[in-house]
């Protein structure tokens, strides 16, 4: 099954489905000797993993990171870093009914059709418990960017929207609370929203919002490598994702050019803009000012309702979904979003260095 690694310089493989016995991931290409805690590992596995609060799956994993190969006394080695996280808490009798009926809008139709079998239990492959490499990875990611300073936050869920400023959101204001908006009043309105979801069997989308600041002129390439395609594949890599934005994104096409422009002027010997609608990337390149950028998440496919399918055979029929599912995603998408943002920057870091010195 190809499309499981990521990245050129600095590159990761994940493995491991919903209801196996393991997930984890192979870092290939990090730089040696750089400091890496698993307690801080751990942390942010910590922010990713289920059961946490009322409006997550309550399915209750440890999600304890082992780490097998590439450190040595806090230290990366240069060869392969390998993480391990041990399933725990399957239910997989939750699933008995999806053996033979695909979730609407869940991957279980297409992977049958693609592959010819698929693991049903819990949604293999497609299963967000797949990022639990991504996040473990992203922050050996996060160690190689040494300076820049990656904060993601829940910009709106369905309709309620929060107006957050993207040069001063800080993580202690985004994990103030468990919808993890750090705006506290929109985020008492987006908790009873998803908790009203919740009890109703349904489920909730919205928006992710990130920013990197502190990231250094040039990274990215100028043509099929620009650092804004790069970003866009991560994060439409990851469950649930159904649209990328950077900078102005799609509202600039509101704009004339004149109103999109970015100014430059020389600060102390340095070019900076004077707005940023470009959103840190020109040209595919980083231009020194702060990346920001939006992922849209849509409603969670698995539901507590009864819908509309059909089966292995075609046959239509109905399908009602049991067991422990997010009621809306982005609350525990806030750290896998980051560790994408810090992979891209990560690799094209490497990549600037191997090239430019």
């Amino acid at each position: 099954m190809p499309g499981n690694s990521f990245g050129s310089s600095f590159r990761i493989t994940t493995f491991g489905e919903s209801h196996g016995p393991a997930v984890g991931v192979v870092i290939d290409g990090c730089p040696p000797r750089v400091p890496v805690a698993v307690e801080e590992i751990q942390r942010e596995l910590d922010r990713r993993r289920p059961g946490q609060s009322a409006i997550t799956t309550q399915r209750r994993e440890p999600d304890q990171v082992e780490i097998l190969s590439g450190m040595h006394e806090g230290l990366t080695l240069g060869t392969p870093l390998a993480m391990l996280v041990h399933n725990q808490d399957m239910r997989s009798g939750d699933y008995d009914e999806m053996k033979t009926k695909f979730r609407p809008s869940h991957a279980d139709y297409t992977y049958k059709a693609k592959y010819g079998i698929r693991a049903w239990q819990g949604g293999g492959r497609a299963s967000a418990r797949e990022t639990i490499g991504r996040v473990a990875a992203g922050v050996v990611a996060r160690k190689v960017l040494a300076g820049v300073d990656i904060v993601a936050w829940v910009e709106r869920v369905a309709d309620i929207e929060a107006n957050v400023d993207a040069a001063t959101v800080t993580r202690a204001a985004v994990d103030a609370n468990i919808v993890r908006c750090p705006e506290a009043a929109t985020a008492e309105k987006m908790i009873a929203r998803i908790d009203e979801a919740r009890k109703a069997g349904d489920s909730l989308g919205g928006v992710v919002a990130a920013v990197a600041r502190g990231v250094p002129v040039g990274l990215g390439e100028p043509v099929f490598d620009k650092l804004e395609a790069d970003l866009a594949k991560a994060m439409l890599s990851l469950p649930a994702s159904k649209g990328f934005e950077i900078g102005s994104g799609f509202a600039g096409t509101l704009l004339t050019g004149s109103q999109h422009n970015d100014p430059f002027y020389d600060a102390g010997g340095r070019v900076r803009t004077r707005s940023n609608r470009s959103g840190g990337v020109q040209g595919g390149i980083s231009n020194g000012e702060d990346i920001c950028i939006r992922v849209a998440f849509k409603p969670t496919a698995t539901i507590l309702r009864e819908q509309q399918t059909v089966d292995e055979d075609g046959h239509d029929t109905t399908i009602k979904a049991r067991g422990r599912h997010d009621p809306c995603v982005l609350p525990r998408a806030i750290p896998i979003v980051e560790a994408m943002l810090a992979l891209v920057l990560a690799d094209h870091s490497l990549r600037q260095r191997a090239q430019c010195g």
